[in-house]
């Protein structure tokens, strides 16, 4: 199978990252998170579907072939290897390292990258708490929950960021919040259904509902 090109590259990964979160993705949906229009997309996926990267029948829903899914996990692997490698031993800050990983994500070179898991100590999660495939294209799942939906009075643990922007971890950021981190809930506000919360060094920070619907986390504390 010949290299594929950096837009070819960016489809499998979309169409990774889309089939990951619900059961079935069209060609609509495709094109909107790609930003492209639907004739664009729609010459794309038979381009894959004609390198047998991607089942693509009209008007059914778009599948990865077995191919497909390893091209697009390893794809992901690089980028939030990538990720982990500028926050954890190049100083960048999680909000900044997005941009850098694109980009680097297309290098292909095996050992670059398998040099680089070896470096970090091969971790399970990049910065902002999304799993790093295996060389296998495996990836670890966690049992998460929104804080939105956590009670008050519980104690968690900050595990994943949903759909992080760079907006969202600058936020984070100026709040001194990170993965990792354990929070407990003091209260509930009934208007908008924003949380306060006491973490480390903050003994109250409120949070806004659309804020506590992306953070993902676990019951319990770190000693549990």
């Amino acid at each position: 199978m010949s290299a594929n090109t950096h837009t070819e590259e960016n489809y499998l990964k979309a169409l990774y990252s889309l089939t990951s979160e619900r059961e079935e993705v069209n060609l609509s949906e495709l094109a909107k998170s790609m930003e492209v229009s639907m004739p664009t997309v729609n010459s794309m996926v038979k381009r894959l579907s004609d390198r047998g990267l991607l089942y693509y029948e009209k008007y059914k829903p778009l599948r990865l072939t077995n191919d497909g899914q390893k091209v697009a996990a390893e794809i992901i692997r690089k980028h939030r290897l990538t990720e982990m490698f500028l926050v954890e031993r190049m100083g960048f800050g999680w909000e900044e390292v997005h941009n850098v990983a694109e980009q680097i994500e297309h290098i292909h070179s095996e050992h670059f990258f398998d040099r680089m898991d070896e470096i970090l100590g091969f971790p399970r999660f990049d910065p902002h708490g999304s799993p790093i495939p295996d060389k296998n294209g495996e990836v670890i799942t966690q049992e998460l929950v929104e804080l939105a939906n956590c009670e008050v009075g519980e104690k968690v643990i900050l595990k994943a960021l949903n759909n992080s922007s760079e907006e969202l971890l600058k936020y984070l950021t100026s709040k001194d919040l990170s993965i990792g981190a354990d929070l407990t809930i003091v209260s509930r506000e009934d208007f908008d259904e924003s949380l306060t919360v006491r973490y480390d060094g903050h003994k109250s920070e409120v949070f806004s509902r659309k804020v506590c619907k992306r953070l993902m986390v676990i019951i319990g504390t770190k000693e549990d």
